[in-house]
């Protein structure tokens, strides 16, 4: 698998969790992957450009204000069940058609955060999800504007949709294919727990984060959709599962890094 640079130092830091990283620690760990020095310290000096990193101290490095508030987010998938609710049929709308779409940038940012906040959209201008987030429409409104979205935008709550729309509005989701996703990477997950300590060290750290890094951002963008859209059941045992590879991932590669084995690894020069 082909990682970007910009990407693989952003998602480093993220799993921190506040902890700032060296760019020693960053070019070594990216090796790892098969990407170059060069191309490492290059997408340090672009991220810090653009304001995503900054220096901690000499050759070291914290998330910049421009990525602390997504990387609060997308901290947040550890306790996200926590902040969903029974649904009451009630749902939550944005209207967004006032605003423009020529500037792209502006236009990015309000699409990752309904994006993120499970929103999609029922006809021209009207975003939708279910009600069912802790805290409601105050909750969300808050969250969106944080992660983006231009506060001209009218979040708001609403029910009575009409039978037409009501029924537009469940089938904006495939619940189906969410459960059954839910179970396909629950398998996976339990699959690699189960031979994770047969493995070569690099090659664990190596598979434990691909891996991670795929089911969590799965995860992360999951619209936490409620029963009877979804099996809520099926997908609180994939986060359960979900968790403990995480906490064997943060394990392993604390031991790479004790062990210093990920240092003596060097990216192909090919």
């Amino acid at each position: 698998m082909s990682l970007n640079p910009r990407h693989l130092v952003l998602n480093m830091l993220i799993a921190t969790d506040g902890a700032p990283l060296s760019a020693r620690e960053a070019v070594a760990s990216s090796a790892l992957f098969g990407i170059r020095e060069n191309s490492v310290r290059v997408a340090l000096v672009r991220l810090a450009a653009d304001g995503l990193i900054e220096a901690e101290a000499r050759g070291t490095y914290r998330l910049g204000p421009k990525a602390a508030e997504l990387a609060q987010d997308v901290r947040g998938w550890r306790t996200a069940e926590s902040r969903v609710r029974k649904w009451n049929g009630r749902w939550l709308g944005v209207h967004a058609g006032a605003l423009g779409r020529s500037d792209r940038a502006a236009l990015r940012r309000r699409q990752r955060a309904l994006q993120l906040l499970g929103f999609r959209e029922l006809c021209r201008g009207l975003e939708l999800r279910p009600d069912n987030i802790a805290g409601g429409a105050a909750e969300v409104r808050g969250r969106l504007y944080r992660l983006g979205l231009e506060p001209e935008a009218a979040v708001f709550s609403l029910s009575n949709l009409d039978v037409e729309r009501e029924a537009k509005a469940r089938a904006l989701w495939n619940g189906k294919v969410l459960t059954q996703g839910y179970v396909r990477s629950r398998e996976r997950l339990e699959k690699w727990l189960s031979r994770a300590k047969e493995l070569d060290l690099v090659v664990a750290a190596r598979e434990a984060f691909l891996i991670g890094n795929d089911a969590i951002r799965s995860f992360i963008y999951d619209p936490l959709l409620p029963e009877p859209l979804v099996d809520e059941d099926k997908r609180h045992a994939f986060v359960e599962t979900l968790l403990a590879f995480d906490r064997a991932g943060h394990a392993i590669w604390r031991e790479l890094r004790a062990t210093g084995a990920e240092q003596k690894y060097d990216a192909p020069t090919h």
